[in-house]
């Protein structure tokens, strides 16, 4: 444990965005579950509505520093060819 005052507040912040993190992580595999479950469904409106839903939240991950570029790029592409592809065989 650190010593220093600074160095204390810094271990105490540092973990509570790693906390933020975490849950903004959860937030979108839930958003993607939710969306890959509707795929399974007949009802598009709200299948559309979870994977914009999904985007947005991969693109505020971005934005805020929580996931890479490149990392949310690819999971909006495999979430889009899995739900393409459970549309076509339901």
């Amino acid at each position: 444990m650190a010593n220093i005052k600074s160095a204390k507040k810094r271990v105490l912040i540092a973990e509570a965005n790693r906390q933020r993190n975490v849950a903004f992580k959860t937030s979108i595999k839930t958003a993607v579950k939710k969306t890959l479950e509707l795929a399974k469904g007949e009802d598009k409106e709200a299948l559309n509505a979870a994977l914009s839903k999904a985007y947005q939240l991969c693109d505020k991950a971005v934005v805020k520093g929580i996931l890479h570029k490149n990392t949310a790029a690819r999971k909006k592409s495999r979430l889009t060819l899995a739900v393409k592809k459970i549309s076509a065989n339901a």
